[in-house]
């Protein structure tokens, strides 16, 4: 079976990923060929291509993606071929047409939820699940500031919050984000272009600051995540997408408060069968009662990935992407 599929031999920008054509051979023991029929972008791919995270050369990108069960391998149990189902990872290669895939790394779809739904939300909908209830284990009526509330897990972020009773304060830098920000539920808006975010922060908490800051930018945010949170606060600083940050100061997070700073990863809160089933069950329960809804910003035919790419790294994106082969 020939296959359409994306490698990078270096790292650099999104010209750098390069498509062959290949054989997909008959999947091995505990693998299942997969035909996919939509692709999540997420920001992690870019640091995987970037260099941001490392990789072997010559590798595969890409780790979300939804589609259809044609061949098992020995040893495959609980799938049958026409199954549909999802994964998130954490092998990547999901820039493909056909693939072969761990069949421990997938999870079968209900029935109300599409494949382009279960390949926009599952990594980030898995993120903002482990993030709000298993990491910061945010609590009704609590302030939580949210950056790049219009992207694709910070849609999904203000959705949860709010479904939880919190209040949400998302950042974000048009006014065209702030719009969908609010239609999310986010209950206060910081147009960061124009506001000192911390001290419109601090405005609308009463001086106090935030209980919790979610931050997926990175540098370009720290500080202002430093000066939202109010004493105690925890900062999840859970991505890079200006830049990692690098050099906490200990006695910084004295000075401002007592504060908490972690920096969780997604399999390191799904590393176990037991938890990625209930996670996406969750996620799943979620969609399902109308709380949080999937918003796809844009598609783009998978063989246009690289400008896919260039336009998330611009943040001319918004909601979740979707690549379509």
């Amino acid at each position: 079976m020939q296959a359409r599929q994306a490698f990078i031999s270096r790292t650099g920008g999104p010209e750098v990923i390069e498509w062959h054509s290949v054989d997909v051979p008959t999947p091995g023991a505990g693998e299942v060929t997969l035909r996919q029929t939509a692709i999540g972008l997420n920001y992690i791919d870019t640091y995987h291509r970037s260099g941001v995270y490392p990789i072997d050369l010559p590798g595969g990108l890409g780790l979300e993606s939804a589609g259809t069960v044609e061949a098992l391998g020995d040893g495959v149990e609980g799938l049958a071929i026409g199954d549909r189902v999802a994964t998130f990872g954490p092998a990547r290669g999901a820039y493909a047409d056909v693939r072969n895939v761990a069949a421990a790394s997938l999870l079968k779809l209900p029935d109300d939820i599409s494949d382009q739904t279960a390949a926009a939300a599952l990594l980030k909908g898995c993120t903002t699940e482990f993030l709000v209830e298993r990491c910061a284990r945010v609590q009704a009526g609590q302030a939580v500031l949210v950056h790049a509330a219009a992207g694709g897990v910070g849609l999904l972020l203000v959705q949860w919050l709010k479904a939880i009773g919190a209040t949400v304060i998302g950042t974000v830098g048009s006014e065209d984000k702030a719009a969908l920000a609010r239609a999310a539920g986010a209950d206060h808006i910081v147009l960061y272009t124009r506001e000192d975010t911390a001290k419109r922060v601090r405005e609308l908490t009463g001086g106090k600051g935030v209980r919790f800051v979610f931050d997926g930018v990175g540098r370009d945010t720290w500080e202002a995540s430093l000066d939202s949170a109010g004493k105690r606060g925890l900062i999840v600083s859970y991505g890079n997408a200006s830049a990692p940050v690098t050099g906490v100061g200990l006695v910084v997070l004295a000075a401002k408060g007592s504060l908490v700073v972690t920096r969780p990863t997604l399999f390191d809160y799904y590393a176990d069968p037991a938890e990625r089933a209930a996670g996406a069950e969750r996620l799943w329960a979620m969609i399902g009662s109308g709380k949080v809804k999937v918003t796809v910003g844009q598609t783009y035919p998978l063989e246009q990935v690289a400008w896919a790419h260039r336009d998330l790294e611009s943040r001319a994106t918004t909601g979740s992407t979707l690549l379509l082969p």
